[in-house]
C-alpha cells in the first residue's frame, strides 16, 4: 500500500483573486449565491422537525458568520465554498445532533480558511462552540519539520479533542463524508490521496464510533477512487446478476415471513446486496475471483426483542443447515462500538450461501449511526458519559500514545489501534479481552497489565502450550505463565499487535539499551581523547555541555549516548573541545582506529565504499559522507518515502516506511535518522511481485506481454497453479525505475482479465 499522507479536510477551496486580502475583515461584495440561502432555509426546517422548541437564532448567526468570511470563495467544482460546510450542517441534522455540533459543522472552517481566531470564535459563540471549532481545525499555521509531522500532530490534536468532546469526531466525519460525495472534481493524485487517508484513518474511526451507514460509504467512495476498474468490474458483475439475484432475495424473503408468522415472531425481514468494497475485501483476503464470492446476498431480520433474536435464528438453522464456524453472537458478547446483533450463513434453497443477521430495532439503530443514536447530552455535559464503552478505547488510546514522539510510529500504531477486525479472547476467570485481529497471547498478557507482560515466559490456550507469536482466534480462552524478574525481548516487536504491548517493550527495552550506549558513548570519547592527547578532566563540563547543546542535547548524557549509537565521531566532540587535535592524526580517519575494541559502535558516520545496492543515491539528510546502504528485507525504490536506521557496523540502514520490519526496528527513536534520495538517476531497483490469477492458457503471455510495453525486464518468473483455488501464482522479480513506475505496471497487470490480485513482496 502506497505510503499514507495527510491531506486538507477542506481540499477543494480557491479563492477569487483581489488586489488585496483582508486582514481583518472580509472583501465585502454583493452576494450572488441565492442557492445557500436556499439551503439553510431547508437545513433549518430539518432541525425544526426534531428540536420543535429550540431557538434557532443561534444557528442561524453561526451560518451569517461563516457565509460573511467565506465570502469570494469558491470550491473545485465551481461552487460557492459555503455549500460545503452547510452541507456538512445538513449531515450533521441528518443524525439528529444538537445546535452546538451543527454550529460547529457550520464554522469548522473559518479558523483554518479565513483571518477568523478562535478567539473571535468563542467571543461570539462562546467557549463549547469555540472548543469544538478548535478541535477540527487542523494545524496548518504552525512550522514543521515534515507534512508527516504535522499530519500526526493534527491527528494528536483531534484525537486529544474527541477524548473531551466526541462532537469533534462526529463533525469531522460528516465533513469528510461531504467531501468524499464531491472528490470528483479533483486531480488523481489528490482524489487518491484523500481516498487513501479515509479508508486508512476516518473508516476505522467510524466504524469504532458504531456509524455504519457514515462508514459505509466512506469506504465505497474512497475505493471507488483507488480501485477504480476493480470498482466498476464489481458493479458489473453485480449488475450482471441483478434479476436472478433480486428473484432469490424474494424468494428467500417470502419463505422466512412465512416460517417467521407460523411461529408467531413478529419482524419486517430486508434483502441486501454485499456492498462492492466487502466484495473487494474478501476478493483480496482469499485470492478468488468474483466468481467465487458466493455470499453476495443477505438477509437481515428486526424484531422485537433479544427473546425473539435466538427464536428466528432457531427457525432459520430449522429451515437451512448452517455454515460451521459461521455463527457469531454478537448479542451476548457486543463489540467494542456497541453493536449487537446474531450473524449467521446457511446453505440456501438451491445450494446457494447467503448470510443473516438479526437484530431488534433497537440494535439495528445503534449498528447504522452509532454513537450519534446513543447522544447523552445533558447540561453541563459535553459527551457520551464516562462509562460508554465506545469512547474508552479513545481515552486508552490517546493514554498509550501521548509519549511517543515519532510522527510515523504514531501514525503506524493509530492505523492498527483503528483496525476494524476484532477478536474474542478470555481469561481462565471468563473476562472478555478484545484484541485486533491476529494479536498474540503476549497482546492478551499487556492487556491484562503491564507487569504480567513484561513478565511473560509462556502461554496455553485452550489448555495447550503455544508459541507466544501464535494468532489468537475468537473464544480462546488464554492464561500467561510469568517468571519473576523476566524482561522483554526484542524479538517480541515483531509479532505483538497492540500499540499498548508494543509500547510497553519498547519502554524497556529503551532503558536498557540507552544505558548501554550512555557507557559506550563515554568510553569511546575516553579513548580517542587518550589517543589524541586531550585531557578531558581539565576541560569544563560547562564547555562540554555547551558542545551538547551545539548538537541539540540538553545534557551530557544524552551526547554519550548519541556517540554511542554511532551518530557522531568521537573526533568531532573533541575538534569543538580542543581545536586543532582532531587533525594531529591523519590516521584518525579511519573507522577501524576509532572504536573501543569490542564496543560495538558502528562506523555509520564515515563515508567509504558503496555497496553497490543504490546507496549512492540515498543520503542522510544534511550529512554527505555516512555509509548508507538500502535494507534488503525491503530494497526501497525511488519515490518511496523512506527512513534510516542506524545499525551497529554497517552504517545506516535504509528502509521503505511500509517495510514490515520498520516497526520492530524503530524500538529505538534515538537510532532513527532522516534520510533522502539523493539525485533523479536511472538506476533500475529489483522488486519482488506475486500475482494471483485465473488458471487459463495465455495468462503469463499477458503478463510479459504488460511487462514488455512497461519497458520493464525480469530478472526471474515462477508460476505455479494452485488446484485447491482453480488459481495460479506468479511470482517475479522485475526492475523498475521508482514507485510510479511500480504502481503503473501493477495497475496494467490488474487491468488484465482473469488477474485476482497483484502484491509486492517483501523478503
Amino acid at each position: 500500500m502506497a505510503p499514507f499522507v495527510f491531506s486538507a479536510h477542506c481540499y477543494n477551496r480557491t479563492r477569487v483573486p483581489s488586489e488585496s486580502a483582508p486582514t481583518s475583515e472580509p472583501v465585502s461584495s454583493p452576494d450572488p449565491f441565492r442557492a445557500i440561502d436556499e439551503l439553510y432555509l431547508e437545513l433549518e426546517a430539518k432541525v425544526r422537525e426534531y428540536r420543535p422548541k429550540d431557538d434557532l437564532s443561534a444557528m442561524e448567526k453561526a451560518f451569517r458568520f461563516a457565509r460573511k468570511w467565506h465570502e469570494g470563495q469558491v470550491r473545485d467544482s465551481g461552487e460557492p465554498y459555503m455549500a460545503h460546510p452547510a452541507h456538512v450542517a445538513m449531515i450533521l441534522a441528518d443524525m439528529r445532533m444538537d445546535l452546538v455540533a451543527i454550529q460547529t459543522g457550520l464554522l469548522h472552517d473559518v479558523v483554518e480558511d479565513t483571518s477568523v481566531t478562535v478567539e473571535q470564535v468563542r467571543k461570539e459563540f462562546g467557549e463549547e462552540i469555540a472548543r469544538c471549532v478548535g478541535g477540527v481545525t487542523k494545524l496548518t499555521k504552525l512550522d514543521f519539520y515534515s507534512a508527516e509531522d504535522r499530519q500526526a500532530e493534527s491527528f494528536r490534536k483531534m484525537l486529544l479533542a474527541m477524548v473531551e468532546d466526541i462532537r469533534v469526531i462526529i463533525v469531522k466525519l460528516a465533513d469528510r463524508l461531504h467531501n468524499m460525495r464531491t472528490l470528483g472534481y479533483l486531480s488523481q493524485e489528490r482524489r487518491e490521496r484523500i481516498a487513501r487517508e479515509t479508508l486508512e484513518i476516518y473508516g476505522p474511526i467510524a466504524h469504532r464510533l458504531g456509524m455504519g451507514k457514515v462508514r459505509i460509504e466512506l469506504e465505497n467512495h474512497a475505493f471507488q477512487h483507488l480501485e477504480p476498474d476493480a470498482y466498476r468490474e464489481i458493479l458489473a458483475a453485480i449488475e450482471s446478476k441483478r434479476h436472478s439475484n433480486e428473484e432469490f432475495l424474494l424468494e428467500i424473503r417470502q419463505t422466512v415471513d412465512g416460517e417467521l408468522r407460523a411461529e408467531t415472531i413478529p419482524a419486517r425481514v430486508e434483502g441486501r446486496v454485499k456492498r462492492p468494497y466487502s466484495v473487494f475485501q474478501k476478493m483480496r483476503r482469499q485470492k478468488i475471483g468474483i466468481d467465487q464470492v458466493y455470499d453476495l446476498m443477505a438477509l437481515r431480520i428486526i424484531t422485537d426483542s433479544v427473546k425473539n433474536c435466538y427464536a428466528a435464528l432457531g427457525v432459520i438453522h430449522n429451515k437451512w443447515r448452517p455454515i460451521p464456524g459461521r455463527i457469531k453472537d454478537f448479542i451476548a458478547i457486543p463489540r467494542p462500538n456497541l453493536y449487537q446483533s446474531l450473524h449467521t450463513s446457511v446453505v440456501g434453497p438451491h445450494g446457494q450461501t447467503f448470510e443473516v443477521q438479526i437484530r431488534t430495532e433497537e440494535m439495528h439503530r445503534i449498528a447504522e449511526e452509532g454513537i450519534a443514536a446513543h447522544w447523552k447530552y445533558k447540561e453541563g455535559k459535553k459527551g457520551p458519559a464516562d462509562d460508554d464503552q465506545r469512547i474508552a478505547w479513545l481515552r486508552h488510546l490517546v493514554e498509550w500514545q501521548r509519549d511517543m514522539p515519532d510522527p510515523t510510529e504514531f501514525m503506524s500504531t493509530l492505523k492498527v489501534d483503528l483496525y476494524p477486525e476484532e477478536v474474542y479472547t478470555f481469561t481462565p476467570r471468563g473476562k472478555v479481552i478484545v484484541l485486533p485481529r491476529d494479536a498474540s497471547p503476549l497482546d492478551f498478557a499487556y492487556a491484562i497489565h503491564s507487569d504480567v507482560g513484561n513478565g511473560c515466559v509462556g502461554a496455553k490456550v485452550n489448555g495447550r502450550i503455544v508459541p507466544l507469536r501464535s494468532a489468537l482466534r475468537n473464544g480462546d480462552i488464554v492464561e500467561i505463565m510469568t517468571q519473576p524478574g523476566h524482561m522483554p525481548s526484542k524479538d517480541w516487536l515483531g509479532f505483538v499487535r497492540t500499540s499498548r504491548a508494543r509500547n510497553k517493550i519498547k519502554h524497556v527495552i529503551n532503558a536498557s539499551e540507552r544505558a548501554k550506549a550512555i557507557e559506550i558513548g563515554q568510553k569511546y570519547l575516553d579513548k580517542e581523547a587518550r589517543r589524541l592527547g586531550v585531557q578531558l578532566s581539565r576541560v569544563a563540563r560547562v564547555e562540554l555541555e555547551k558542545v551538547a547543546g551545539e548538537y541539540g542535547y540538553s545534557k551530557m548524557e544524552d551526547l554519550y549516548a548519541a556517540l554511542g549509537y554511532g551518530k557522531f565521531s568521537a573526533r568531532q566532540i573533541l575538534g569543538r573541545v580542543a581545536p586543532g587535535a582532531a587533525g594531529k592524526d591523519d590516521e584518525a580517519a579511519k573507522p577501524a582506529a576509532l572504536f573501543p575494541v569490542d564496543s560495538g559502535v558502528p562506523p555509520a558516520q564515515y563515508g567509504g565504499p558503496r555497496d553497490g545496492n543504490g546507496a549512492d543515491v540515498i543520503k542522510v539528510r544534511g550529512v554527505d559522507d555516512l555509509l548508507v546502504y538500502r535494507a534488503k528485507c525491503c530494497n526501497p525504490i525511488r519515490g518511496e518515502a523512506i527512513v534510516g536506521y542506524v545499525t551497529r557496523g554497517k552504517g545506516v540502514a535504509v528502509h521503505s516506511r511500509m517495510c514490515p520490519n520498520v516497526q520492530s526496528l524503530m524500538y529505538d527513536v534515538e537510532r532513527k535518522i532522516e534520510v533522502e534520495w539523493a539525485r533523479a538517476a536511472s538506476d533500475a531497483f529489483p522488486v519482488r511481485i506475486v500475482v494471483h490469477t485465473d488458471d487459463r492458457p495465455g495468462m503469463l503471455n499477458q503478463l510479459t506481454s504488460v511487462l514488455s510495453d512497461e519497458n520493464t525486464n525480469i530478472r526471474s518468473l515462477e508460476a505455479k497453479a494452485e488446484t485447491d483455488q482453480d488459481g495460479g501464482v506468479v511470482e517475479m522479480t522485475v526492475e523498475v525505475r521508482d514507485k510510479k513506475q511500480l504502481e503503473k505496471l501493477v495497475a496494467a497487470m490488474r487491468r488484465i482479465s482473469g488477474v485476482r490480485d497483484v502484491e509486492r513482496l517483501y523478503n
